[in-house]
C-alpha cells in the first residue's frame, strides 16, 4: 500500500473505546481516500436519514494520499459527515499540517462516533489514543484554544484542530479551524463536533510514509514542481492568493454585492489592493506547498491570515460594507469564534435587504459597521437575534418570508459567484451534492475567467458541469488542492508511483464518477429529489442590473430542461435517482448496491 499507512482509527466517545482496524484496500481502489472514502464508511456505518446532531453520526477525518510526502498542494486534510446545515453528505477540507501529521500518527482515517458526557479532546499519537478532559477549554475560541492545549500538552509543535463556541453552541454554520487561520468552512460539521461534546484533536506522528522507488519518487515531483507548479502562471498564488478571484468576478459582472442584487461592486478592487500593497506582511502555505496563497496582513492592531476572497466579499461587498479594518475584525472574530464567513456574510446580507424591503426589522442595514461587528459574537452564543441567525437563511426564510432572494441551495448559502452571468455555474450549484458550493464544478473558468464557452445558454453546460464534477471529486478524493490544475495523467503518474498501483486518467475519471455517484445515493437515502436541485428564485426573475450580464436571468424553462438532460447523461431516472445499471457500469461494490436497493424497495 506504500504511502496509504494501513490502519483505520475508530473512537467511540460514548463508552471511550478506542480500536484499530485495517483499512479496506478494496475501497481504496475505488474511493482512493479523502472525500470518496469518507461517504464509502459514512454509507457503511450510518442510515443516511439519521439526525446529524445525533450521538449515531460520524466525524471522519482523512489525509490525502500525498500528505505527509514532497508532493506539493497535496496536504490538506478532508472532513466528512452528515451535516446539520442541509440533512446532506458534507465532505470539505482544512489546510495546514493536519493531513500529514495524521498520516505520520500512522493512519489513513479516524472515525469518530458517540457523545462524551462532558466536553473532551483526542490526543493522538501512534503510540496511544486518549479521550482527555477539555472542560478547561469551555466555551474558548479556537486561537485560545490552540494556545491552550499546547501548553498542556508542552508541545508547540503538535498540530491541533477545533470547534470554538459557535460549534459548542450547535450553530448551523459553524466551522472547524487548524492552525488558528485555517477553516473547514461549510456545513457546519463543527456542529457535529459539538454535538459529540468533542472540543478538539490533537495529534502528534513520527512515522515514515513511503513510496515504492523513493528516489525515482524525489525525482519525478521535482520536476513536476519545477515545470507544473513554479511556473509563471501560478504566480498569482503568491502575490494576490484567491483575492485575484474578486477581480474577475467584478469584471464579468458576478461579484455578489448587497445579497446579490447586482453583481458589480466600486469597492472591491480597492479593497484588494489596500490588502496586498499596504497591509501584507508575509504568505503563508499548507504543508509542503510551494503555491503559498494564504496572506498575512495587519492593520493596527488587528493581524491574520487572510480574508480570502470569499470572506472579504460575502461579509464585505454583499453587506454593503467597505471598511477594510471592519472586514479584517469581522473575519478574526468569525475565525475564532468558529463561524463560517460564506454562510454568515449571506446570512446577515438577506438579513439586511429583509429589513430594506420592510418584510422584517432585525436590527442592522446595509453598511451598518456597528451592528455588523457585533453579530459574529451574538450568532457564536445564540444571543438575541443572533440565537435564529444560527439557524441560516433557509430557516430565516420559512419563518419570516423572502424566500425568492434567500440566497442558499439545500440549506446550504451561496457562495460569491452569481450563475446569471455564468448560467453552468447555475447548473452546479442545484447538483452540487452539499447545497450551493463552488467546489464541486467551477464552469466559471470556461464561462467567465477564459471566455471559451458562451455564459447566457444551457446548450452544453450539463455535460461541462459532469465533467467538472468527476475531476474534483476524484482530486479531492486522492487529496490535491484545487488550486493546482494538474491533468489527470499526471495525477495518474504520481498515484501509481506512491502505491504501486497501474491507473490511468481514464480510470481516474471513472472513479471520480463512481464517487459523484456514492454522493447522490447518499443524498437520496437521506431524501432528497429533483425537487431539491433548484436556485433561489432571485436568479430566475431578477435580471442583473449593471456589468457584463445586465438584464440577464436564468430561464427557468431551460433550466429544468438541462436539470433533466444532466440526470439522463448521469444514468439517473427524473427523480435523480442513480439506475443500478450505471452504478454496475461504475463498479459501485456490492455492499452499496445492496443497501440502495434494500432503501428502494421500501418505496421510499
Amino acid at each position: 500500500m506504500k504511502s496509504y499507512m494501513g490502519k483505520i482509527l475508530r473512537v467511540d466517545l460514548s463508552s471511550g473505546k478506542v480500536i484499530e482496524e485495517k483499512t479496506k484496500e478494496e475501497w481504496l481502489n475505488k474511493y482512493y481516500g479523502q472525500k470518496g472514502l469518507g461517504i464509502r464508511y459514512l454509507l457503511e456505518d450510518i442510515e443516511p436519514n439519521i439526525n446529524p446532531l445525533s450521538s449515531e453520526n460520524e466525524v471522519i477525518l482523512i489525509p490525502g494520499i500525498f500528505a505527509g510526502t514532497i508532493v506539493s498542494s497535496a496536504g490538506k486534510l478532508a472532513i466528512a459527515s452528515k451535516s446539520p446545515a442541509t440533512g446532506t453528505i458534507d465532505d470539505g477540507s482544512v489546510g495546514g499540517s493536519m493531513g500529514a501529521e495524521i498520516k505520520y500518527a500512522g493512519y489513513d482515517a479516524i472515525i469518530i462516533k458517540g457523545k462524551a458526557e462532558h466536553l473532551v479532546y483526542l490526543y493522538i499519537t501512534p503510540d496511544k489514543t486518549e479521550v482527555r478532559d477539555a472542560k478547561f477549554l469551555k466555551g474558548k475560541g479556537t486561537h485560545q484554544t490552540d494556545f491552550m492545549l499546547k501548553k498542556e500538552l508542552k508541545d508547540q509543535e503538535i498540530k491541533i484542530i477545533s470547534i470554538g463556541p459557535a460549534g459548542e453552541n450547535l450553530v448551523k454554520i459553524a466551522c472547524i479551524t487548524s492552525e488558528l487561520y485555517r477553516q473547514q468552512g461549510r456545513g457546519g460539521i463543527a456542529a457535529v463536533m459539538g454535538s459529540k461534546n468533542l472540543k478538539a484533536v490533537a495529534v502528534k506522528g513520527w512515522k515514515d510514509v513511503n513510496a515504492p522507488d523513493i528516489s525515482s519518487f524525489v525525482k519525478t515531483v521535482y520536476e513536476i514542481n519545477k515545470k507544473n507548479i513554479l511556473i509563471p502562471d501560478n504566480s498569482w498564488t503568491v502575490s494576490d492568493g484567491t483575492l485575484i478571484f474578486g477581480d474577475l468576478m467584478n469584471d464579468g459582472g458576478i461579484l455578489p454585492t448587497r445579497n446579490f442584487q447586482t453583481g458589480v461592486s466600486p469597492i472591491y478592487k480597492k479593497l484588494h489592493l489596500e490588502i496586498v500593497d499596504k497591509r501584507k506582511k508575509g504568505n503563508k502555505a499548507c504543508f509542503g506547498c510551494a503555491l503559498a496563497c494564504g496572506n498575512y496582513i495587519k492593520i493596527n492592531n488587528v493581524t491574520l491570515e487572510g480574508p480570502e476572497y470569499e470572506t472579504l466579499n460575502m461579509a464585505g461587498c454583499n453587506c454593503g460594507i467597505a471598511d477594510l479594518k471592519a472586514i479584517t475584525q469581522f473575519n478574526k472574530d468569525c475565525d475564532d469564534l468558529g463561524l463560517d464567513t460564506i454562510s454568515v456574510g449571506n446570512i446577515i446580507a438577506y438579513a439586511m435587504e429583509m429589513r430594506e424591503k420592510g418584510i422584517h426589522d432585525f436590527g442592522f442595514s446595509f453598511g451598518d459597521v456597528e451592528n455588523y461587528l457585533k453579530l459574529p459574537e451574538r450568532i457564536a452564543y445564540r444571543k438575541g437575534v443572533g440565537n435564529e441567525l444560527a439557524e441560516g437563511v433557509k430557516f430565516l426564510s420559512e419563518k419570516y418570508g423572502g424566500k425568492e432572494f434567500a440566497m442558499q441551495v439545500k440549506g446550504l448559502e451561496v457562495p460569491s459567484y452569481d450563475p446569471r452571468g455564468s448560467w453552468g455555474m447555475g447548473l452546479a450549484y442545484a447538483t452540487s451534492d452539499r447545497g450551493a458550493c463552488h467546489m464541486r464544478a467551477f464552469p466559471i473558468t470556461e464561462e467567465v475567467i477564459e471566455k471559451t464557452v458562451e455564459p447566457f445558454t444551457f446548450e452544453g453546460k450539463a455535460k461541462l458541469v459532469i465533467d467538472g464534477q468527476h475531476y474534483n471529486s476524484i482530486k479531492f478524493s486522492v487529496g490535491v488542492c484545487d488550486l493546482w490544475a494538474l491533468d489527470l495523467d499526471l495525477l495518474a503518474k504520481l498515484l501509481n508511483m506512491a502505491t504501486e498501483s497501474n491507473v490511468t486518467g481514464e480510470d481516474l475519471t471513472k472513479g471520480g464518477e463512481r464517487i459523484w455517484n456514492l454522493g447522490r445515493i447518499f443524498n437520496v437515502m437521506a431524501g432528497f429529489r429533483r425537487k431539491d436541485d433548484i436556485l433561489p428564485e432571485r436568479f430566475f426573475t431578477e435580471p442583473l442590473p449593471e456589468g457584463p450580464a445586465k438584464g440577464k436571468v436564468l430561464p427557468k424553462k431551460e433550466f429544468e430542461k438541462t436539470l433533466l438532460e444532466y440526470y439522463h447523461l448521469r444514468g439517473w431516472d427524473e427523480e435523480g435517482i442513480p439506475f443500478k445499471k450505471k452504478l454496475k457500469e461504475l463498479e459501485v461494490d456490492e455492499g452499496v448496491i445492496k443497501k440502495f436497493e434494500r432503501y428502494l424497495k421500501k418505496g421510499n
